[in-house]
């Protein structure tokens, strides 16, 4: 019970170097992310590049514009192909998020698959229902207009 899955597919038309290079960059997180969210890297000196066991400490306004600390593990990483970022700290029970890209005659497919449960059990099943799911929607249909603007047909 309150263990909930979020998707998203989005064709990109670039080619699958340019997208890799733009989406394991730490520092393009904030580019992508809705402005209202307050998304801000905290860790000093983060590299360009993701890598398998990176730390990454940020904060975020979810709800209300409160700040919230949000720390993630980047635990797996194959080149050109996918990264999963875990939380560590943070806002939810469990976070897992997949970040998949794959070459495709129209471009390249990114998909996003993310995995969590909201904490405070069956309250947190009710806030999923009455606003997580919500904003999920709504940052991702951010992230699918930034994309198509930086990488237009």
């Amino acid at each position: 019970m309150g263990f909930f899955q979020f998707q998203r597919e989005q064709i990109i038309h670039a080619s699958m170097d340019e997208v890799w290079d733009f989406i394991s960059s730490p520092q393009n997180l904030k580019k992508i992310t809705p402005e209202y969210m307050g998304f801000d890297i905290r860790t000093p000196n983060a590299a360009d590049k993701i890598y398998e066991g990176m730390i990454i400490r940020y904060t975020v306004r979810p709800l209300l514009g409160i700040n919230t600390n949000w720390v993630t593990e980047i635990t797996h990483v194959v080149d050109k192909s996918y990264f999963v970022d875990e939380q560590r700290v943070g806002p939810y029970a469990f976070w897992h998020h997949q970040h998949r890209i794959v070459q495709t005659e129209e471009g390249v497919l990114m998909r996003d698959i993310v995995s969590y449960k909201p904490p405070l059990g069956f309250l947190g099943s009710i806030v999923n229902t009455l606003f997580i799911e919500k904003m999920l929607k709504q940052i991702f249909d951010h992230r699918t207009k930034v994309f198509e603007k930086l990488f237009p047909l």
